[in-house]
């Protein structure tokens, strides 16, 4: 993968990552490489895990490197250490030194130490939903992430949160990983259908997206062909002033 474009913001940046990869998992583990070489800095390398809790289990979906996913479940088979506690309970967890962590018992500390590393930094994504995930940062340097790394890595956390949301989103409403490639690259059409969503719903983004996921799966169609029906009738007749799903009467309306 060429280095990313210093001149596209991360938002961007991340976009072109989801279209350019073959599918969820590849998209997932570039994103981990990208967020390492967003973290790194200095030159320095840094490895980098993504942590995704779902129906009570956990799981690294994206890693940087094998021992990014190798230190990444050390926790998991202690069912403890920083990324579980910041994806679970929604906070930055910041070790400054191994060595000297005992918050976790002397085990995860010295398993993770043995690998090479001393300092861990994770950080939770906003995913609204019932899904919640942790960007896990780790250094062979002490102290490596101090106040301005942190604030760099809580600024960029947030700024792809969105991202990771709507990847997540749409890989589980889709028949196969496979499709989220296709599904993202009708993105525009869809961001306008949830934005029309919001507005005649007056609803909030997530409330949006689930609508219309639940109008997809109801009908056995397409998210975008669903997505290009509403905007159409908007664009065209406009004689929708809500979304419904096929056969469903508005308010008033007789048989």
């Amino acid at each position: 993968m060429l280095p990313p474009q210093q001149s596209l913001s991360a938002t961007d940046q991340i976009q072109n990552l989801i279209l350019e990869s073959a599918d969820f998992e590849d998209f997932l583990n570039e994103l981990a490489r990208f967020s390492a070489h967003q973290m790194a800095g200095d030159g320095d390398d840094a490895l980098c895990g993504i942590t995704l809790l779902r129906d009570r289990k956990a799981a690294t979906i994206g890693w940087s490197s094998d021992s990014a996913r190798e230190v990444d479940e050390i926790q998991y088979s202690l069912s403890q250490g920083p990324c579980l506690t910041a994806a679970e309970e929604e906070r930055e967890v910041h070790v400054p030194d191994l060595f000297e962590e005992d918050r976790w018992g002397p085990d995860y500390a010295s398993a993770v130490a043995s690998h090479g590393l001393r300092s861990v930094l994770s950080l939770p994504f906003n995913l609204q939903g019932e899904a919640k995930a942790a960007l896990n940062l780790y250094s062979d340097v002490p102290h490596k992430f101090d106040d301005r790394a942190t604030a760099k890595a809580r600024g960029y956390t947030r700024e792809i949160s969105q991202a990771l949301r709507l990847a997540v989103r749409f890989s589980l409403h889709s028949d196969s990983a496979a499709n989220l490639r296709a599904t993202l690259e009708s993105r525009t059409i869809i961001d306008i259908a949830i934005g029309i969503v919001m507005a005649q719903n007056r609803c909030s983004q997530e409330a949006a997206v689930s609508i219309l996921t639940e109008a997809s799966s109801n009908s056995n169609t397409k998210l975008r062909d669903i997505a290009k029906s509403l905007v159409d009738s908007v664009g065209g007749a406009g004689t929708r002033t809500h979304y419904q799903e096929p056969g469903q009467r508005q308010a008033g309306q007789t048989a």
